[in-house]
């Protein structure tokens, strides 16, 4: 899984690791949507939407590590979202967990989410992921597919290449048009597809990284 990760471009790591599953203590989920984000201008994939865009920093350091690594970021100041590190160290990159199916751990994912929901809603979405699974910004740098870590990402039974559908990034506003959004389609928690009211395709062709 590593060694994937760390071959990997933006669309080919979001795409790697749908059907994959994440656990972090008594829940466990399939991911089924996903998105990627690049890097500086001066990498291999430069992605004005992406927060290492502008080099590395104390926040986004974990961006420009290992592959298969957590990074964490807060969006409204407190709810967290998940990405998952790919490419060679010193290459920013992060896949955004965007939507999960939960497999183990119903009750305690409901617990986490405050109250009773659908199953299929409890890690519907970025931040709902990241809640229903209860990583604390602590564990921001963690490797996710060593043995015995805190979080576990492994590889899934597998989802066939033609059933996982590509599209645009939801809810930014530089580089919106890139088909670095992928999901399974017709599964009930796969998120909303948003655009930005704002969006512009400025910085280029959507190939990037394809």
């Amino acid at each position: 899984m590593r060694s994937a990760l760390e071959a990997s471009q933006p669309a080919e790591a979001a795409r790697l690791l749908i059907g994959c599953t994440i656990e972090h203590g008594p829940v466990r989920l399939r991911i089924v949507e996903t998105e990627a984000y690049g890097g500086p201008p001066d990498g291999p994939w430069p992605d004005p939407a992406a927060h290492s865009y502008r080099g590395p920093t104390a926040r986004n350091q974990v961006m420009f590590g290992p592959p298969g690594h957590l990074y964490i970021y807060r969006i409204y100041g407190m709810h967290l979202c998940l990405n998952i590190t790919y490419g060679p160290d010193g290459r920013a990159g992060g896949v955004l967990l965007r939507a999960g199916e939960i497999l183990d751990g119903i009750g305690a994912a409901q617990d986490r989410r405050g109250m009773e929901r659908a199953v299929h809603q409890l890690a519907r979405g970025p931040a709902n992921l990241a809640a229903a699974l209860g990583i604390p910004w602590e564990l921001r740098g963690t490797d996710v597919i060593a043995e015995g870590g805190p979080v576990l990402l492994e590889r899934g039974a597998g989802d066939q290449e033609e059933s996982i559908h590509a599209g645009p990034r939801v809810g930014v506003r530089l580089a919106a048009d890139r088909a670095w959004r992928f999901w399974l389609p017709g599964h009930p928690a796969v998120s909303a597809y948003r655009r930005h009211p704002a969006a512009t395709d400025a910085a280029g062709p959507n190939s990037l990284g394809h």
